[in-house]
């Protein structure tokens, strides 16, 4: 369902249709499941799908406004300040459906990052802080390091390692990438087990409605 208050006094300045323009000349609202938490202070944009148990940081800019559609799996969590928008008319196809950014299943987005369609991001990826990943597609498992860059439409192979700082901009540099150590499999896996949890515990810290400033109100 839309997240959106009946009092009309919570989430309206956060989660809107997108406006229209010649690019999309009809308005779409988000689709955001109830279990999924949306933090204050974060907008989501367009026709956005948010599937169960996510869980949005504060600052998260979630913008299909240009590029449309996105998509945003069960258990995935998009940290604080990740950014995600996409390029006009520019698409990958996931599940029968063409998406301007796709993200699967438990997913972790770290603080700062930014997902550019045309994007495909396969379940239980780990992307890092301040990584970019614009045009490309990440497979299952993969793991990006912090401050790493992949695009130029590579195609990164399932539980492949981005190191930090790398600029995958060509297959033949993804293809030598190597599997995900253990030490980063376990800790992509403690982050995914931590932010599970926050969707539940976030809804009981802010009460049933929120007014548009982010304080909680029953």
């Amino acid at each position: 369902m839309t997240e959106k208050n009946e009092s009309g006094c919570c989430f309206e300045p956060f989660i809107s249709p997108n406006p229209i323009t010649t690019v999309n000349p009809v308005q779409k609202y988000p689709s955001i499941d109830d279990t999924s938490f949306i933090s204050p202070f974060s907008s989501v944009i367009g026709d956005v799908m948010i599937k169960d148990n996510v869980y949005v940081a504060p600052n998260v800019s979630i913008r299909a406004d240009e590029g449309t559609p996105f998509y945003v799996g069960s258990n995935t969590n998009l940290q604080d300040g990740v950014i995600l928008h996409g390029i006009a008319n520019k698409r990958i196809s996931a599940g029968g459906r063409k998406y301007s950014i796709y993200i699967g299943k438990e997913v972790s987005v770290a603080h700062g990052a930014l997902i550019h369609g045309p994007c495909f991001i396969g379940d239980k990826v780990f992307v890092g802080f301040k990584a970019i990943v614009y045009n490309a597609i990440v497979g299952q498992g993969a793991f990006i390091s912090y401050n790493a860059v992949v695009t130029n439409g590579v195609k990164v192979a399932a539980n492949r390692f981005v190191p930090p700082g790398a600029n995958i901009d060509s297959q033949e540099k993804a293809d030598a990438l190597p599997r995900v150590p253990k030490d980063n499999k376990e800790f992509a896996e403690e982050v995914q087990r931590v932010n599970q949890e926050f969707p539940a515990s976030y809804h009981l810290l802010f009460g049933e409605h929120r007014c548009s400033c982010g304080m909680a109100y029953n």
